[in-house]
């Protein structure tokens, strides 16, 4: 799962990004509001969190962008300023949730869970598709009642096709899921069809019937 910090307070970034990466979430970072802009215009994120008070603009303004371009990431507004009005607002522009300064990094972690499952899987915290079945909290998986190992970076594919069933998803969409900021620098994407082979065999071997689905010249789907 993937997570913008949009927050110019850099020790603060840094320990949030430090406690969600523990829970196999990938985050990137924009500590401005020139620099936020520009990374919602490129790239989806499972969730954002996003701080009001930017040095050279208003958070609002962000959230703003993103409710025009229909975007679909979640967001969990955060902010030092404990005011009734700024809540109100947020939450009736389409922010998702609402924290004030100081909070408890488990319970960001919580709320950005809870955001996402019922974004993706209608908050349920299992996912059954006939003979597989996902425990989304214990992050384990089972084909047939038998549990399969899976990498971090295989249970993260796994969830991700999962969660955007039925849609062709590219390699370019997929190597930015799993590096983020690094996908530019890439040369191919050989470690993702690496990544998604391994997923396939670990899953067909187990049992598992073919949902996962090749798309010759562009991408995965995921058949429901």
């Amino acid at each position: 799962m993937k997570i913008l910090i949009i927050e110019d307070e850099t020790e603060l970034a840094e320990s949030i990004a430090a406690y969600l990466s523990e829970e196999h979430y990938l985050c990137e970072f924009a500590a401005t509001f020139a620099e936020a802009f520009g990374k919602i215009e490129q790239f989806d994120y499972d969730c954002i969190v996003l701080d009001l008070m930017l040095p050279d603009g208003n958070g609002l303004r962000i959230l703003e962008e993103i409710k025009k371009q229909n975007k679909q990431d979640g967001v969990i507004i955060v902010s030092a300023k404990n005011a009734l009005d700024d809540k109100i607002m947020g939450l009736q522009m389409g922010a998702d949730d609402y924290l004030t300064k100081p909070f408890h990094l488990s319970e960001l972690m919580a709320r950005i869970y809870s955001i996402i499952r019922r974004k993706q899987f209608g908050n349920s915290n299992v996912i059954t598709q006939n003979e597989l079945e996902i425990d989304l909290l214990a992050k384990t998986v089972s084909v047939n009642s038998r549990t399969i190992f899976l990498t971090k970076k295989e249970f993260d594919l796994l969830i991700y096709f999962i969660g955007n069933k039925n849609k062709v998803i590219s390699k370019n969409t997929l190597a930015e899921h799993l590096s983020g900021d690094f996908a530019d620098m890439l040369d191919n994407y050989d470690f993702v069809y690496a990544h998604v082979k391994n997923l396939k065999k670990k899953l067909y071997d187990a049992g598992c019937d073919h949902y996962l689905k090749t798309v010759y010249g562009t991408g995965y789907k995921w058949i429901s």
